[in-house]
């Protein structure tokens, strides 16, 4: 499980299950192929300076997959300026990508299958960042942004790590033992994120409140997913904080079996919500370190995610009868007021992305 899905559908985007570019197969012209991308794809594309036909296709894929399954960070996305918004579509379509392979394997893919995928999914996207493009349909557009914003191959590696982990570790004894994992699949999207944002002080000082951003949205994750992850079996909560309240797997495998909870486990899901409340605390204050045109999305994205707790304590922690969710209505309600700042800054910073 990575920090980036939001199951969902939001619409915005082209169907990531498509394997073919129509517009190519037919012959089309690069000026007739543009013509068909819908307006508001056109313009962050060449906002964005891209080109290539078929980089366009890649982040055309990765930006459906954003629109498909991210619901917040979909529509926390829209407040960037419109050269920004491939490159973080390319970001979450690599890591939906691959964490699909993970969570959601086709039937006859066992372990060893699945654990080759994703070697060889290491390799080309190594061999594509070496030499600075990828004729991968999802890999071409996360290459691209990685060469285009110098983000660093380490963490696109120590994501893959911990996607492989979720092959073959199904629980954590404590937090400690939870920290490698957190950081592949959590703190390293926050830190690819800061070059696209990018900061008003040196990036180093930015790096440690985008990590806990990440680490914080992927906790909340934890805490709405128990039930899900439990399918998988998969308990992220670690053991010992649990045990502290007297619950253990067999405790959590009852309520999503009946899709009640436990008063056992209600004491303890709060207590991690209150822990995870304080990771959002030592994230926030790197909003302000960022580039001003990034701040609104982030504070949005910060506030929708932030927002699942909230409803979370709403239901009586109850996570296993239906999945948590913030309703349409709230999730605009939080993003409108940031539409505006965005629109703001973008009028006090002349020259920057006014094609929008």
């Amino acid at each position: 499980m990575t920090a980036a899905p939001d199951a969902g559908t939001s619409g915005g985007g082209d169907d990531p299950r498509r394997t073919a570019e129509p517009e190519e197969a037919a012959g089309c012209s690069v000026r007739d192929r543009r013509a068909r991308e819908p307006a508001s794809i056109r313009r962050e594309l060449d906002a964005a300076g891209i080109t290539d036909p078929r980089l366009r296709a890649a982040y055309r894929r990765c930006r459906a997959l954003n629109a498909r399954y991210g619901r917040t960070y979909f529509l926390a996305t829209r407040l960037l300026p419109p050269s920004r918004r491939p490159a973080v579509h390319a970001l979450y379509g690599f890591a939906r990508h691959t964490d699909d392979l993970v969570d959601e394997p086709a039937a006859h893919h066992g372990s060893d299958q699945i654990a080759a995928l994703l070697d060889g999914l290491a390799v080309a996207l190594t061999a594509g960042l070496r030499i600075g493009r990828s004729d991968h349909p999802v890999l071409g557009a996360v290459v691209d942004t990685a060469t285009r914003f110098g983000i660093a191959s380490a963490l696109f590696t120590a994501f893959l790590r911990s996607m492989r982990m979720d092959l073959t570790v199904t629980g954590y004894p404590t937090r400690a033992a939870l920290r490698p994992y957190m950081h592949g699949s959590a703190e390293v999207i926050g830190l690819q994120m800061l070059p696209v944002l990018g900061t008003v002080c040196d990036p180093a000082e930015a790096a440690p409140p985008a990590a806990a951003l990440g680490r914080a949205f992927q906790l909340t994750n934890f805490l709405r997913d128990v039930g899900e992850d439990l399918g998988r079996d998969r308990v992220y909560l670690p053991a010992d904080e649990l045990a502290a309240y007297g619950v253990d797997r067999e405790l959590l495998r009852w309520c999503r079996r009946t899709g009640r909870v436990e008063p056992r486990v209600r004491r303890a899901l709060a207590d991690q919500v209150g822990r995870t409340r304080g990771v959002y605390r030592l994230a926030r204050p790197g909003i302000a370190l960022l580039d001003p045109s990034a701040r609104p999305c982030v504070a949005t994205a910060c506030a929708l995610y932030s927002r699942i707790l909230d409803r979370i304590e709403d239901r009586g922690y109850n996570v296993f009868a239906d999945r948590v969710t913030v309703g349409a209505g709230r999730r605009l309600a939080l993003a409108g007021p940031a539409f505006t700042r965005a629109l703001w800054v973008r009028a006090v910073q002349p020259g920057r992305d006014r094609e929008e």
